[in-house]
């Protein structure tokens, strides 16, 4: 094929959100098909938009894709796959032992990791089972971001390990024997995933310095998990097509100088780079396009309008929301859709309004702690999971631990090496920072939707854990729930890009938000070239198929909005925040 060239037969693209990846892995899967392969695409991303980008309705098992013959997609479904792996944990021992005992399992296994732990065991399945993809050639991995992806594949390791070293019978995942029946499907796991012959990793990067900077974190991390064949995708490198476009220009420059500074590691790597296409990929077609090479536009060169006024400008929404003098500003969305420059953008704002101003974020990469402010009464701080996952692990042996024997403590101290303790010690830092809104404004940059919708999802379990390690739970725990469900004080501003998937996962993570009974206060469409005013063909292009997108937002979803234009001054982690809210 012409995008990626010669494949082995299992490939997994990885990257910050929003680089492409599902675009990417897309046209691939539609390329090698084309070619007379037999090719399963499989999302494991807890957000996963294989669907639309297909124009085929997914479900949990290989369906054949409209339009494109050999090829076969699904997705993960991790609530589904957590379910049945509840259900094959507990099944055995129904008949077995009381009722409060087998309630106890299914307790032990309500929590969030839980589900990660399933949607892994789906993965193992499909990547170290070969009689489960015998009949394909290709096996293409979509995965999640960053962060999701990195801790999915350390799982086969983490686990094999706490299987092995086990001197208990229980764990945070409840009986062991859920997890020793799958001890060598893990191990196959691991091996397929090491085997350069069998397995290659694409890291997918936009021309920009903090998506390569999250490329060569990923390329040394998976390298040190053993996955050394690495190559270098970057997605959507621009080219001004006229001169006097300031636009044009510095989008251009920016990619031209984060190329320039590429990570030595990244640098080493095989690399393929793919044009900004003046169209949008959806559709076979378009994907078939783009693995041909066909960069071109669309036959239509007739500019859409959007119906009604422009959306107010950011700015506008900052004296609304400071009204109340202190609470909780969270804007969630999409990777890569712009969370951390609003963030610090209304952060900037507020306290340049003279207000008390912590700016946090729960982000597993973490760029918004890279900012450095200039500006009086704000605060800049992370949720490092290290952190609170040591300080948490220390309480509870001070507190569970002491009177243990040996061999108590040795239990204990097993059970809190699984990868579950690191979600509730971030949860609770997640809690006491939403509790800080009583005493003045908390802005909290979360993280990507599927990470972020775990995160408050745990909000109903958590304390199941807790209690079998602790003898309370913190009152900001108890809090949290009534606090996110306070319009007065929770301002949820969902982020978005004018393009379909971002809006319509945008759609669908207000959905999931209204069900938990937790309304979003505005949306904030961001980086649009349509309100940029750009020249440029290709941005020219880009910005009309913007507009009914933006119109969508504005019409059908948002009971406020604002836009964003795409700015020539990038906000980068040196630079103070507050020099963005001027132009948004």
């Amino acid at each position: 094929m012409k995008l990626l060239g010669e494949l082995t037969r299992n490939l997994l693209f990885t990257g910050k959100g929003g680089v492409g990846k599902t675009s990417i892995a897309c046209a691939t899967a539609v390329s090698l098909a084309q070619a007379g392969k037999r090719v399963l695409l499989v999302s494991t991303d807890p957000a996963s938009n294989l669907d639309e980008v297909l124009a085929t309705k997914l479900g949990v098992q290989p369906t054949p894709v409209t339009g494109a013959a050999g090829l076969f997609a699904m997705n993960v479904d991790p609530e589904k796959a957590a379910q049945q792996y509840r259900e094959r944990v507990v099944g055995p021992y129904r008949e077995l032992l009381p009722a409060s005992a087998v309630k106890s399992i299914e307790e032990q296994l309500s929590g969030a990791c839980t589900v990660e732990i399933a949607a892994f065991d789906e993965f193992a399945k499909l990547l170290g089972d070969q009689q489960t993809t015998s009949d394909f050639d290709h096996v293409i991995f979509d995965t999640a971001p960053t962060g999701h992806t990195l801790r999915l594949l350390q799982l086969p390791a983490a686990w094999s390990g706490f299987i092995e070293n086990s001197v208990g019978g229980t764990s945070c995942l409840g009986p062991l024997a859920g997890l020793q029946a799958q001890h060598e499907l893990y191990a196959n796991t691991v091996r397929a995933l090491s085997d350069e012959t069998n397995t290659t990793v694409f890291l997918v990067s936009r021309p920009d310095q903090s998506a390569l900077a999250e490329a060569e974190r990923t390329r040394n991390e998976l390298q040190t998990l053993g996955l050394r064949n690495q190559r270098l995708v970057v997605n959507g490198l621009f080219r001004a097509r006229v001169d006097h476009d300031p636009i044009a220009k510095a989008l251009e420059l920016r990619g031209h100088d984060a190329l320039e500074a590429i990570p030595a590691g990244l640098k080493q790597l095989p690399r393929t780079v793919v044009p900004l296409v003046p169209r949008a990929l959806i559709g076979v077609e378009a994907l078939r396009r783009l693995a041909d090479g066909d960069y071109s536009g669309t036959a239509s060169s007739v500019r859409a309008r959007m119906q009604g006024p422009f959306p107010v400008p950011l700015l506008e929404l900052i004296p609304q929301i400071a009204m109340r003098g202190k609470g909780v500003i969270m804007t969630m969305g999409k990777g890569g859709v712009g969370k951390t420059t609003v963030a610090a953008a209304i952060a900037a704002a507020l306290a340049r309004l003279g207000h008390s101003v912590h700016l946090t974020t729960t982000d597993p990469a973490g760029h918004a702690s890279a900012l450095s402010s200039t500006v009086p009464g704000l605060e800049v701080s992370r949720i490092d999971p290290v952190t609170e996952t040591r300080a948490y692990t220390e309480e509870v042996l001070a507190e569970s631990g002491k009177g243990l024997d040996e061999k108590g403590r040795a239990l204990l101290e097993e059970d809190l090496r699984s990868p579950c303790t690191e979600e509730i010690a971030v949860f609770r830092a997640f809690a006491r920072k939403v509790d800080q809104g009583n005493h003045g404004f908390v802005v909290i940059d979360t993280a990507p939707t599927g990470h972020t919708l775990l995160l408050l999802d745990a909000a109903n379990a958590y304390h199941r854990d807790v209690e079998r390690n602790l003898s309370y739970i913190p009152d900001s725990v108890r809090r949290l729930l009534p606090q996110l469900r306070d319009p007065d004080f929770t301002k949820i501003l969902i982020v978005t890009l004018p393009e379909a998937t971002p809006v319509h996962e945008a759609a669908r993570l207000q959905d999931d938000l209204r069900r938990a009974n937790i309304t979003p206060y505005a949306w904030i469409i961001n980086q649009s070239f349509y309100a940029a005013g750009t020249h440029d063909p290709v941005l020219a292009e880009r910005g009309a198929l913007e507009a009914r997108f933006i119109d969508e937002v504005q019409h059908k979803l948002a009971s406020r909005t604002a836009l964003i234009p795409w700015q020539a001054e990038a906000l980068l982690p040196a630079a103070a925040p507050a020099e963005t809210v001027e132009a948004v």
